[in-house]
């Protein structure tokens, strides 16, 4: 992976004050981001975690104690494709890009255990401020990096009418030296990443050009910037590997994934997010309406969001919708996807596109792509691997991610063993956010 500008980000930001005594995590059994340590004691000064393990520093003699029995601890999980400030209950768009909004779904993403959160294009012009505050205070929720506006096609993906992007933030340029430009542009403005949309959405819009994404992609790494596309088919998927494209920053959902693109992948180290959760949610929650009754769910809905769902009329019409049978070949194809290209050594990044709609659940969508990666052939270890160590890994964060000394205290500590059974991710017992305990339990 080529370096980021997401290190110079994270010196540059604003110091945390230390906390007043150094706090030892005991008695929790330890999945620290690659491995179980089993039970093994943690020990955090400041924003940082300090010593993992037996025998303790001296540094633990004073410590405050907290005793994690019967809990499973693991880093905080990071997401490397979402999107905040988009939605307001039942309706999307870049009117809902405020400071306001974007800090609610960052404590929402937090408050579920996601402590990184990489919006992945159609940020406001507001985006790089945001970014600066919240990542210096983790009161007002997970850290935020991103790719600004991003970079489409003209009158293509992303579709500025039906996402309600009335002050339409992305690039979108016709020729090669355009394409070269609108990267100079977000390089300056200081983006951690360029995301490209190569997406003709079905044959309904026209399709970035390879003269154009070569081109953006070639001076993206000449700037030494990191490139995720937006992809749906194989064949895209194939162009943009060859043309050194760093991320394909959704599954493959045409047909399935041929040997050779997936030696090549694993060959140039592209890193791969397959958002699996993506089509499901086109009608997972009309499937499983007992799920609005758990607060796990509930309290990640907006009110207008749950009362829709609650009426068994939406719950059927959804259903029956003409695009249901073609999002659940999509879900199926994505999965054995994913199954072909871990096998061969694919690195998998972890995302959903939550936040993008409001069937993209902030915190409730990465919960699901972990029960769906199990689904996809994973065990719950490596499933959590993706989650934690490689997604921070695709972000070239090697400050988080892991449970290890001289790393960023993010962590997550549940109720239960998801090693045991994945869906036990849910049962969230608290959240730490660089040494703080910044939210707890989900409850009515």
């Amino acid at each position: 992976m080529r370096p980021t500008r997401l290190w110079a980000l994270l010196l540059a930001t604003v110091a945390l004050p230390a906390a007043a005594e150094p706090i030892l995590l005991e008695n929790a059994r330890v999945f620290d981001g690659q491995r179980d340590r089993g039970i093994t004691p943690v020990l955090i000064d400041g924003a940082r975690i300090v010593h993992v393990g037996t025998p303790l520093p001296a540094a633990a003699t004073g410590a405050r104690r907290i005793d994690y029995t019967g809990k499973t601890l693991l880093p905080a999980l990071v997401s490397d494709h979402a999107h905040v400030g988009n939605t307001q209950g039942l309706e999307h768009g870049d009117r809902y890009y405020t400071r306001d909004n974007v800090v609610r779904d960052l404590r929402q993403f937090q408050r579920y255990g996601i402590t990184t959160v990489t919006a992945l294009g159609m940020n406001g012009a507001d985006f790089f401020a945001i970014r600066t505050e919240v990542n210096a205070d983790p009161t007002l929720g997970a850290q935020l990096y991103g790719a600004g506006g991003g970079i489409g096609a003209p009158d293509g993906a992303p579709p500025a009418d039906s996402m309600g992007l009335r002050h339409d933030p992305v690039a979108r340029p016709r020729t090669a030296e355009q394409a070269r430009a609108a990267v100079a542009t977000q390089h300056a403005d200081g983006v951690d990443l360029i995301k490209l949309w190569v997406d003709d959405l079905g044959g309904k819009r026209p399709m970035m050009t390879p003269e154009v994404y070569r081109a953006a992609i070639a001076e993206a790494h000449a700037r030494g910037l990191t490139v995720a596309a937006h992809i749906h088919d194989l064949d895209q998927a194939r162009d943009l590997v060859d043309a050194k494209v760093d991320i394909l920053a959704h599954g493959i959902r045409d047909r399935a994934v041929d040997p050779m693109l997936a030696r090549k992948m694993r060959d140039q180290g592209t890193w791969y997010i397959p958002t699996l959760a993506i089509d499901e949610a086109n009608y997972w929650y009309a499937e499983h309406p007992q799920a609005l009754q758990q607060p796990f769910l509930r309290q990640a809905l907006h009110r207008d969001v749950l009362a829709r769902w609650s009426q068994p009329a939406w719950q059927r019409a959804q259903l029956a919708g003409s695009g249901i049978p073609a999002a659940r070949d999509a879900v199926a194809t994505n999965l054995e996807n994913v199954r072909r290209l871990q096998a061969a050594g694919v690195k998998l990044g972890f995302g959903t596109d939550a936040g993008a709609m409001p069937q993209r659940v902030i915190g409730v969508a990465e919960h699901r792509e972990l029960q769906l990666l199990v689904q996809a052939g994973l065990s719950p270890a490596q499933a959590l691997q993706v989650a934690t160590s490689q997604a921070a890994d695709l972000l070239g964060l090697a400050d988080r991610g892991r449970i290890a000394a001289g790393k960023r205290a993010d962590l997550l500590v549940l109720d239960a063993d998801p090693l045991t059974d994945i869906a036990n991710t849910q049962r969230i017992g608290a959240v730490w956010q660089a040494g703080q305990e910044v939210a707890g339990p989900i409850t009515d």
